[in-house]
C-alpha cells in the first residue's frame, strides 16, 4: 500500500478527462510527479496547462495505447526523466454498444485494442520497473490499477464488444494481483468497476479511427448509444468522487473498486445463477421497464 504520495510518480493514461484527469488533480494536490498520457492532444494539453499551474513536475505525452511501441517509448521516457513510478492507472478506454453480431472487425479491433491491449502493454512495461525499484529500495512502494467498468462483471446486453474487453480487465487484473503475490509485498494492483459515471466515456466517437468513419451505426447501435448517453449523464456519483476512491484503495491495499456498490446484487445474481448452473437471469428484472423498450425497439 501507499500511504505517502509526496514527490512519488503517477502514470496516468486517460488523463485528459475522467478519471484520468480528477487523479491526476489528486495527485498534484499530494505533490506528486505526474505522466499525463492521452489520446487526444486538445484535452492533454488543458490538463497539462492545469497540473502545471499546480506548481509539480509534469511529462504530458500524445499517445495511442493500444500502440505497442508508442507505448514502449513512453515507458523509456518515463524511466528516464523520473525513474520507476509508483502509481499506474491504466484507464484509457472507449465505449461501444450495439447487438453482438453487428459489430465489424474494425470496431473490435479499436475496442479491445484500447480497452485491453493499453492495459496489457501498461502492465508488461512497468510492472518490472516497479519490480526492480523494489528490489533495489526495501522502502519502495508501488500500486497499479486498470480500469474496467461493472460491464466486467456483468452481461448487459447490446453492448456485447464492451462486456468482452472489461471482463478482460478484471481477469487480467486479478491474476495480476495473485502473480505479484507471489513475488514481492512491495507492489499491489486494484481494479476500478464503475458504473454510470459522467466521465466522457459514452462520447468515445469523437476519438474514433478515422479509418471507422464509413461504417455507419447500425440501429440497434444506435439505440444503445442514446441509452448510456441518458444512463451517464443522469448519474449522481461523480468522477471525482471515484477518483478518491481510488487513491483511498491504494492506501488501504484493497483490491475491488466499486462507485455504486448497489449494483452488487445484480452481480450476486449473475454468480449464483453460475454455481447452480442455471440460465442468466434477466438483467432487466429490478427495470423492467428498461427491458420492455428495448425489446420494442429493437423488434421493430
Amino acid at each position: 500500500m501507499i500511504t505517502e504520495f509526496k514527490g512519488k510518480t503517477a502514470v496516468l493514461t486517460g488523463a485528459g478527462s475522467g478519471f484520468g484527469l480528477e487523479c491526476a488533480r489528486i495527485g498534484a494536490r499530494l505533490g506528486m510527479n505526474l505522466v499525463l498520457v492521452d489520446v487526444q492532444q486538445d484535452a492533454l494539453d488543458r490538463a497539462q496547462a492545469e497540473m502545471e499551474a499546480a506548481d509539480v513536475a509534469v511529462l504530458a505525452r500524445k499517445v495511442d495505447v493500444s500502440d505497442a511501441g508508442q507505448m514502449e517509448s513512453l515507458a523509456a521516457a518515463v524511466e528516464q526523466r523520473f525513474g520507476a513510478p509508483h502509481f499506474v492507472f491504466n484507464n484509457a478506454g472507449v465505449g461501444s454498444g450495439g447487438l453482438i453480431w453487428e459489430n465489424s472487425v474494425r470496431d473490435w479491433e479499436w475496442v479491445l485494442g484500447v480497452n485491453v491491449w493499453g492495459v496489457i502493454h501498461g502492465v508488461r512495461l512497468f510492472t518490472p520497473m516497479m519490480l526492480a525499484a523494489a528490489k533495489a529500495d526495501p522502502a519502495y512502494r508501488g500500486h497499479i490499477v486498470n480500469t474496467a467498468s461493472m460491464a466486467g462483471l456483468l452481461t448487459p446486453p447490446n453492448m456485447g464488444v464492451y462486456n468482452v474487453s472489461k471482463h478482460a480487465v478484471v481477469s487480467l487484473t486479478e491474476t495480476l494481483y495473485q502473480d505479484l503475490r507471489l513475488v514481492t509485498d512491495q507492489v499491489s494492483a486494484s481494479v476500478l468497476c464503475p458504473y454510470f459515471v459522467s466521465t466522457g466515456i459514452s462520447q468515445s466517437h469523437r476519438n474514433r479511427p478515422a479509418e471507422l468513419a464509413d461504417e455507419k451505426p447500425t440501429q440497434s447501435q444506435l439505440i444503445g448509444q442514446a441509452m448510456t448517453d441518458k444512463a451517464v449523464t443522469s448519474g449522481k456519483v461523480t468522477a471525482a468522487e471515484v477518483a478518491q476512491k481510488v487513491f483511498d484503495a491504494m492506501t488501504t491495499d484493497r483490491f475491488y473498486i466499486f462507485s455504486h456498490p448497489k449494483a452488487l446484487g445484480n452481480a450476486r445474481s449473475r454468480f449464483d445463477a453460475i454455481c447452480a448452473a442455471e440460465n442468466p437471469p434477466d438483467p432487466f428484472v429490478e427495470r423492467p421497464e428498461i427491458g420492455i423498450a428495448l425489446r420494442a425497439q429493437l423488434r421493430a
